[in-house]
């Protein structure tokens, strides 16, 4: 099953690089357009499973584009990126058609957080079984398969989740407190070692040869890197 690609639209480059580095690191193919205008001619291009949209561009703007894509009858699901965080308008936004509205600055982990949610909500089930994949590390999440340098690794439920976590996040550096709600549902400050005593396991089944993906980074979380 091919990834989900997203668009983004935003004419800033270096908010479109830094997004399109973001996405790919999570497993997905993106294009870019720095406006409206562009963004339509890539539509007409191409299919696209769903839209980071800016709402302050030139030529054509966020609101403007949104728009006439409902209007030409297409439902591609979109996020909204804004500076403005005024009700009017998220409200305007959401009153389009958007899926979602993110104000800006955002943390990169809370917008592919909203991004993947977004796609659960409007993709067939099947379309967002997704290979996931970081150094020798591959994971199939309809499967629920592991396997590092190809062989099988079995892992619990709750080991899956976790690894699943970082794996989405590659890259990153994501708190404990992020892992406590995502895998444990445990949704304030907490002093439990859990956390720890799973990536411990992981550690255990995943570290091996001169591979030790999985970093520890005092006092902010934990990080998956490819090597």
């Amino acid at each position: 099953m091919s990834q989900p690609t997203i668009l983004i639209v935003d004419d800033e480059p270096g908010v479109r690089e830094l997004l399109g580095d973001a996405l790919s690191m999570s497993g997905y193919q993106t294009l870019e357009a720095p406006d409206g205008i562009e963004a339509l001619t890539v539509l007409h291009r191409h299919t696209v499973d769903l839209m980071l949209i800016d709402v302050n561009m030139p030529k054509m703007d966020g609101f403007a584009l949104l728009e006439k894509h409902r209007r030409d009858g297409h439902q591609t699901p979109v996020i909204m990126l804004s500076a403005r965080g005024e009700r009017a308008d998220v409200t305007n936004g959401l009153r389009l058609g958007a899926d979602d509205y993110v104000t800006k600055p955002f943390g990169l982990e809370e917008l592919m957080l909203r991004v993947a949610a977004v796609l659960r909500r409007t993709m067939p089930a099947q379309a967002t079984d997704t290979i996931l994949s970081c150094g020798p590390i591959t994971m199939d999440q309809a499967r629920h398969l592991v396997k590092l340098d190809d062989e099988p690794v079995e892992l619990t439920q709750t080991e899956f989740r976790l690894l699943e976590e970082l794996m989405l996040r590659a890259g990153y550096v994501v708190s404990k407190e992020t892992l406590l709600r995502a895998v444990w549902d445990i949704d304030f400050d907490s002093s439990s070692t859990v956390v720890d005593t799973y990536i411990s396991y992981l550690r255990k089944k995943l570290h091996r040869g001169d591979f030790a993906g999985i970093r520890t980074i005092r006092g902010a979380g934990f990080q998956l890197q490819a090597q």
